[in-house]
């Protein structure tokens, strides 16, 4: 499948931090510069959500452990240690409202809050070769459910009930002001198990020097609502303790692939079937399954690998299998799930079918390539060579209104075929004075090269919240909160594309 290439503008390559971090997994994180002048936060990825969220001043208290903004991801400000985004020290920060965290519906149940506002976002540390976008959207969190910021790759804008336009993702404003070739992104958590083999994070492209394989292979489709979903057709586990081979997934499953998460949501079935392969203990007050100290020696010893296969469907057509070590598997969660550090295997049990997802802890091993302009995505195993040089390759929008390329001759000349033909037909249906309607109904044909896509759908959360803040948390510049308790009794709309019309080629050079 070959991408042409059909602007000079280069993808970005959003370096990551270097730290290994988390408190339900040591996960690779990325540096985010906020407000002017810039506060640094080490931040996980989202590939579900679209917004901004880094940890505000207050969300670590005085009973938290001592060194909670390190837990956190807070970088030190100023030479001094940081509590939290500090929004009155911060030139560019307008504040907003207090909303409700953009959950998708598939996480309904949670009713964590934030405090928005716009201001200046940057990527990587200062004079690193960074992005930087002003009025950005922004949330402020305290919720201990999110300990990192999250920097989400979600294209889809948001509506605040405060204004009247809707306001973009940091991924479209970035593509809008021709920082990148196109609405996609290419991802890996990274694999500390691995050599400490980093996450890597393109914005605009790939790097191929990811790849096991050597060209990509676009069986996936994105959907209307620009959520990425994936046929889970089979889980087989090898050398554990129900032997040579054991399957581990009953029936093919449709889940989501959402990385602000580190768990597999399954069928309840899926997760005893590991537990009697692993021999896993579940404990429902954490809704984690746990491994004692010998069940993980002899795992180690056994060392087990779990296949995954997956496809556009629940069954057959293109298949593609990620392989993992039981070393993906082997998480510790701590504070504040747990007091101590605690072993555990991260699946989890789904309430119903909508819930089922593949979490971060799958894209330590899968490569993900995703390209909203063509509604396509890939997902590959990935490659941990480590003397690979990068290799990164821009990825075009096939989309006129997001490209100002121009057509090759190629199609120019497909084009004035067509328009020849067109006029050739009207004028032998002219000549055969054929009826109006037969004429009508050929004009109004829609080409078959042309798919109309109307993406109007939006996921819409109408929440009335209670947001509980630290009596030292600030709301906008010089302004300090006088009230713990604020009720807001907003709405938040997030879109996927308002009510515009996607022109998109269905024949795409893809194989």
């Amino acid at each position: 499948m070959e991408l042409q290439r059909r602007s000079n503008v280069k993808p970005f390559n959003f370096s990551p931090s270097k730290f290994w971090e988390g408190n339900d997994g040591l996960w690779s994180t990325f540096l985010l510069r906020v407000g002017t002048p810039a506060q640094t936060f080490r931040v996980l990825i989202s590939t579900m959500n679209q917004e901004i969220w880094v940890p505000l001043v207050g969300s670590c208290e005085l009973s938290e452990p001592k060194n909670c903004a390190d837990l956190r991801g807070i970088q030190p400000f100023q030479n001094a240690a940081s509590p939290g985004f500090q929004t009155n020290k911060s030139s560019t920060w307008n504040f907003i409202n207090l909303y409700g965290l953009a959950f998708e519906e598939v996480w309904q149940g949670y009713s964590e809050n934030g405090m928005y506002g716009f201001d200046t976002v940057g990527l990587q540390i200062q004079n690193s070769g960074g992005v930087t976008r002003d009025h950005q959207i922004v949330a402020g969190i305290v919720t201990k459910d999110f300990l990192h910021g999250i920097f989400s790759l979600g294209p889809k804008p948001t509506n605040f009930s405060d204004f009247n336009d809707s306001q973009p993702s940091y991924l479209w404003s970035l593509k809008n002001q021709s920082l990148i070739p196109s609405l996609s992104y290419a991802y890996s958590a990274g694999a500390f198990y691995a050599n400490r083999s980093l996450g890597t994070l393109t914005l605009g492209g790939y790097d191929a020097s990811q790849m096991k394989e050597k060209e990509l292979d676009w069986m996936f489709h994105v959907d209307s609502s620009s959520n990425l979903e994936v046929g889970l057709q089979v889980i087989v586990a090898s050398d554990t303790f129900e032997g040579k081979q054991t399957s581990l997934l009953l029936n093919g499953i449709t889940a989501y692939i959402d990385s602000t998460y580190p768990k597999i949501w399954l069928p309840l079935d899926a997760c005893e079937a590991f537990e009697k392969a692993f021999g896993l203990n579940y404990d429902p007050t954490s809704f984690r399954y746990l491994i004692n100290t010998t069940t993980h020696a002899r795992l180690q010893s056994l060392n087990p690998t779990i296949t995954f296969k997956i496809g556009n469907s629940t069954f057959g057509g293109l298949t593609r299998n990620i392989v993992f070590p039981y070393a993906a598997f082997d998480l510790q969660a701590s504070y504040p799930i747990f007091e101590n550090d605690t072993r555990y295997f991260p699946i989890r049990r789904a309430d119903n079918s909508s819930h089922y997802t593949i979490g971060r802890v799958f894209l330590q091993e899968a490569y993900l390539v995703v390209v909203y302009g063509r509604r396509r995505f890939a997902m590959h195993q990935r490659s941990f060579g480590g003397n690979d040089e990068q290799n990164l390759v821009q990825i075009s929008d096939p989309d006129s209104r997001l490209s100002s390329s121009r057509l090759g001759s190629g199609p120019i000349a497909g084009v004035v075929v067509g328009v020849i033909l067109t006029f050739a037909l009207l004028g032998w249906l002219y000549l055969r004075h054929r009826k109006w309607r037969q004429l009508k109904k050929i004009l109004g044909r829609k080409p078959g090269a042309i798919e109309i896509v109307d993406d109007a759908d939006a996921v819409e959360h109408n929440q009335t919240s209670t947001m509980e803040l630290p009596n030292n948390a600030y709301f906008e510049a010089g302004g300090r909160v006088t009230a713990h308790e604020v009720d807001v009794r907003q709405s938040i709309l997030v879109e996927s594309g308002g009510r515009e019309i996607e022109a998109e080629l269905a024949v795409i050079g893809y194989r």
